[in-house]
């Protein structure tokens, strides 16, 4: 009796053995990572962190592309249907910067379809996304329409894609793209284009803008 409890004892004293030798290591990595989270990082990680941050959040040279829509502009909006345009209805555009440098807001007014149009438009680059954004409102529905994409190298072509929700036929998501040609420093023709209509007549609205001397 003695003996097996002698050796029930062991195998005891060495389980518990055993579970120290297990555990022991992990504590100690638990409290290595512990003392190094709470250790500040590094100057030399510090100052990555901090080019990066700037990288991300400073503006650059495609904000200054932005510029370029600065001012008042007169306006003519065509809409399409199977290729056939509207006469044109006149408006205006002024743009001017949100927050200089980084953000644009511009405010149309005019008519649309005889109705009195008003819209506010955001755009920016977001160095992130490496992409143009946009946001847009009017007075014309309660929805707000977002898109991003990219100019072209040459800068005379800004293209985007969007979704929109299209209340006149139940349509949710449906896909838009927007494009802005640069004719010159004093015109700029926008279009708007309806893509699950198919490859060909995809145009649905023109906006020809012209500086404002």
């Amino acid at each position: 009796m003695q003996r097996r409890w002698a050796v029930k004892k062991r195998s005891v004293i060495v389980g518990g053995s055993l579970c120290v030798l297990i555990a022991a290591p992990l504590a100690v990595r638990a409290w290595a990572m512990q003392d190094q989270a709470e250790k500040p990082p590094a100057a030399a990680d510090m100052a990555a962190m901090m080019e990066q941050a700037r990288k991300f959040t400073q503006p650059g040279e495609h904000h200054k592309l932005l510029e370029r829509w600065i001012g008042k502009w007169s306006t003519e909006t065509r809409f399409f249907m199977g290729g056939q345009a509207t006469p044109a209805e006149k408006g205006t555009i002024e743009t001017k910067w949100l927050m200089p440098g980084r953000w644009l807001m511009s405010e149309t007014k005019g008519t649309m379809m005889g109705m009195p149009s008003h819209s506010v438009i955001m755009m920016g680059y977001d160095n992130f996304k490496m992409s143009y954004v946009f946001t847009a409102v009017s007075n014309m529905d309660t929805a707000m329409l977002r898109a991003e994409g990219d100019m072209d190298p040459s800068g005379k072509t800004l293209i985007m894609y969007g979704t929109l929700d299209e209340y006149l036929t139940g349509e949710h998501d449906k896909m838009v793209k927007y494009l802005w040609r640069f004719e010159s420093d004093d015109k700029t023709i926008m279009e708007i284009h309806d893509l699950p209509i198919g490859e060909n007549n995809t145009k649905v609205i023109e906006i020809v803008a012209t500086r404002v001397k």
